[in-house]
């Protein structure tokens, strides 16, 4: 009986151990290096979410690229909504600082993107709150850029 009782002691002791490492080297993980998100909504449809309705597609974001500045044209990303700050909005990069952008409704025809901001818009144009809506993105704000969908969830 001591035997099984001294056995759980070091069980436990190795559980607790285990929890206190592996918790610190999760949440240092999801800050710096990658996240699992939903997409939801018909923004980026088709790449994303593309039966839409009830399922919603997972994805993993990678924050390193987006913290080292490595985005480029062509990138999905997730950034902080302008429009309201607790929603996070997954969109496509269309231009850089310095590019010239033929927008879909924005205030001008045409814009040149800012130094240090960038353009993003949804696949899913007229169903999609991006740069036509809010204009050009400061390289600073809080994003993360998505790898490819990892499955879809009902």
């Amino acid at each position: 009986m001591a035997q099984q009782a001294t056995a759980g002691r070091r069980c436990l002791r190795a559980f607790v151990s285990g929890f206190f490492v592996a918790v610190p080297v999760t949440v240092t993980f999801l800050d710096r290096f990658a996240y699992v998100a939903r997409v939801e909504g018909s923004s980026m449809q088709p790449f994303l979410n593309p039966e839409g309705g009830s399922k919603c597609d997972v994805v993993l974001l990678n924050r390193w690229s987006v913290r080292n500045y490595q985005v480029q044209r062509g990138d999905i990303v997730s950034v902080v909504s302008p429009r309201n700050p607790k929603q996070k909005i997954i969109k496509r990069v269309i231009g850089l600082e310095g590019d010239f952008i033929r927008t879909l409704g924005y205030k001008n025809r045409y814009v040149r993107v800012p130094d240090g901001h960038f353009w993003i818009e949804g696949d899913h144009h007229g169903h999609s709150l991006d740069s036509n809506s809010f204009g050009p993105l400061s390289v600073g704000v809080d994003a993360s850029e998505p790898a490819t969908p990892r499955g879809r969830t009902s």
